[in-house]
């Protein structure tokens, strides 16, 4: 797959650090962000490398030299303006990253989720766009100050919002700076004009059901501004970067949701009445620092009671995750049993009346975690507020269980 890294800006955020590079060049734990980037695609076997250079673009080119091929603004072309001139020479998919962008991904599983996505897009009948997007997408510690993107259960974007959009209650994931790209929209690139990836490209490709994401934990931070410098090069000294790429062993911070991490109310079906508490949102701030994912395990017998629709949930765990972003944390994932074995109540909704493997203390949901995202059970913590919880770790081999009493 042929990479195409647009580093032409300028980069005015983070002016006075650099002045005499671009912001790409800009150097992190000793190294320029680009080639943090290029060793990462190196390392997984992405040769292919193009970089679109244009502001101090000299400053590059003496860098790497002849080991990258270019692509030279003349004038500026915006994020993807660029792209014009590959409009005729690409019949492939292509990995389009944002020059101030630190990650360290498993770029095969961005790939494969694409060609999931892929297969959504062209069984659908009578499509109206001619191309489609992949966009990585992750939870980060400022969403307030970020834009959001909101997809569906198949991982169709429906919405993005910007920052100055009206919000109240929201998933926390944001647009990270890596996209994959069908050869069809690079071809719709005819004039060489300036263009904005986000705002000319992507987002028109909502209402045509063509944006989809591929939602990770791993590791992508912007250089935006000086504070995630420094950020970032402490990540990378102490190893979190590198060590997040899901290739990797996982440690997780699996924690219970009610009692846990809001206030307990029992069978709580009113959105009004969910309260974080603060003693979680320090442990969660600290597991995310540590790099550590943070994965919530929770019974919800209120979908199987009919108290609670799945909409209606799903709306509790965006305040949820709005709240724990206002402080500076986030959660990666959060796995969900609806069932409950009992039968015969009013208002019940019978599909969800089983006697399943997932509901704690079971250790079902635990086990699909540890699948999903790799994770080392031994080295890893359950926190719950019941014994139910911590005999649900025990039984999924978590090495470290913590019983929680917050009253």
């Amino acid at each position: 797959m042929k990479v195409i890294i647009m580093a032409g800006g300028k980069g005015t955020r983070v002016s006075g650090i650099a002045d005499d590079v671009p912001k790409p060049m800009i150097k992190i734990a000793g190294k320029p962000v680009l080639e943090h980037q290029i060793e990462c695609l190196r390392r997984q076997g992405f040769d292919d490398i193009t970089i679109s250079i244009g502001y101090k673009g000299d400053v590059i080119k003496s860098y790497f030299g002849d080991s990258i091929k270019y692509i030279e603004e003349d004038k500026p072309l915006g994020t993807a303006g660029a792209l014009y001139y590959l409009h005729d020479k690409i019949d492939d998919d292509i990995l389009l990253i944002n020059g101030d962008v630190i990650f360290d991904i498993s770029l095969q599983r961005f790939i494969t989720a694409h060609h999931e996505n892929e297969r959504d897009f062209n069984k659908r009948e009578n499509k109206t766009s001619s191309g489609f997007a992949t966009i990585f997408t992750h939870p980060n510690d400022h969403p307030y100050d970020s834009g959001i993107v909101i997809a569906d259960t198949n991982g169709r974007v429906t919405q993005w919002l910007t920052k100055e959009d009206e919000r109240k209650w929201y998933k926390n994931r944001v647009n990270a700076g890596l996209h994959i790209l069908s050869p069809a929209l690079i071809k719709c690139f005819t004039q060489k004009k300036k263009v904005d990836l986000d705002r000319d490209i992507l987002k028109p490709l909502i209402k045509e059901n063509a944006l989809y994401i591929y939602d990770s934990p791993e590791y992508v931070k912007d250089m935006g501004t000086p504070e995630r410098i420094q950020e970032t090069e402490q990540a990378i000294l102490n190893g979190v970067v590198a060590a997040k790429n899901l290739e990797n062993k996982q440690t997780a911070l699996l924690i219970d949701r009610d009692g846990t991490i809001n206030k307990y109310v029992k069978f709580l079906n009113d959105i009004n009445n969910f309260e974080i508490i603060n003693e979680a949102v320090d442990m969660i701030k600290t597991a995310n620092r540590e790099g550590k994912l943070v994965i919530v395990i929770t019974n919800q017998p209120v979908i199987a009671r009919g108290d609670l629709t799945w909409e209606e949930l799903h709306e509790i765990h965006n305040k949820m995750e709005t709240l724990l972003g206002e402080k500076g944390a986030f959660i990666d994932d959060i796995f969900i049993c609806p069932h409950h074995p009992d039968k015969g109540f009013d208002g019940e909704r019978v599909e969800y009346k089983i006697d399943c493997e997932c509901r704690k203390p079971k250790p079902g949901l635990i086990l699909q975690a540890a699948k999903k995202y790799n994770l080392d059970l031994a080295k890893s913590t359950m926190v719950g507020d019941r014994e139910t919880d911590i005999e649900a770790g025990r039984k999924a081999g978590v090495g470290n269980l913590v019983l929680v009493n917050y009253e």
